[in-house]
């Protein structure tokens, strides 16, 4: 709860995972996949109730072991590979209304960025709640350190290469020259819920980011990502004491 706004933490994970099958059970370190979302928004100070939503009783019974509540099963429909996370987040809310207290925030964390903490949970619902003059959610990113768009290039007819967005190679801006951009990953999303049910979606025009390093960027959708995460996860406190600057933090923001 923030400022006596109950927050709700849910966590999606569907049975039919095609990139990395069954990956949501698969074990990273000592836990299945679907834990170290779950773990993250227990170990939160201000998340009231932790949802897993899944088609699938396994993962069901993880997300139970690993302490999240799985009050409903979400139907197939919502679980097929055209199925939105808009969509399911609704389901969600509209379940849980029928027998639970209004949520004014919403937390999605997912088990393909399984390297959010509570603290990252924590922060990111402290700074939305601060900021909401400027936004009324706020999502995971992460600075485009090696490949900065400005790089970008693609073939001309002949085969041979050209800049995206500059008229040729003499043009091209030195790296200390160009503006700090980001790129949109998976390890948190944060909405105020009547938002979310106005915009459908986490990203709109009053969106505001919350930045993460590039480890806990890592997101998993096939086997060489999982193999990263085991590497992430074998030198994680050299990693977490190399961070640097406080998370969260962006020039502008």
């Amino acid at each position: 709860m923030i400022d006596g706004r109950r927050v709700l933490a849910l966590i999606p994970a569907r049975g039919g995972s095609k990139g990395l099958p069954r990956k949501n059970v698969r074990p990273l370190g000592d836990r299945p996949l679907v834990a170290w979302p779950i773990q993250a928004a227990l170990a939160s100070t201000l998340v009231d109730r932790v949802v897993l939503t899944t088609d699938d009783a396994e993962i069901a019974e993880c997300g139970r072991a690993a302490g999240a509540d799985v009050p409903f099963m979400r139907p197939a429909a919502l679980a097929a590979d055209a199925a939105s996370s808009m969509d399911v987040v609704l389901h969600a809310l509209d379940e849980l209304a029928k027998t639970d207290s209004p949520y004014a925030y919403i937390a999605m964390l997912e088990p393909t960025s399984p390297f959010t903490e509570g603290s990252d949970v924590d922060a990111a619902l402290i700074r939305l709640h601060a900021d909401r003059d400027a936004g009324d959610a706020m999502v995971g990113v992460a600075r485009s350190e090696i490949f900065h768009p400005a790089y970008s290039v693609e073939q001309r007819e002949d085969g041979t290469l050209k800049p995206c967005f500059a008229p040729d190679f003499a043009h091209l801006k030195r790296r200390q020259d160009l503006s700090e951009v980001f790129f949109l990953e998976g390890s948190l999303y944060l909405s105020d819920v009547e938002a979310f049910r106005r915009e459908k979606s986490f990203y709109h025009a009053r969106t505001l980011p919350y930045v993460v390093p590039r480890w806990k960027a890592l997101e998993i959708d096939e086997l060489i990502d999982f193999l990263f995460a085991e590497a992430v996860l074998a030198r994680i406190d050299d990693l977490k004491a190399g961070s640097g600057a406080e998370p969260g933090a962006a020039h502008g923001a």
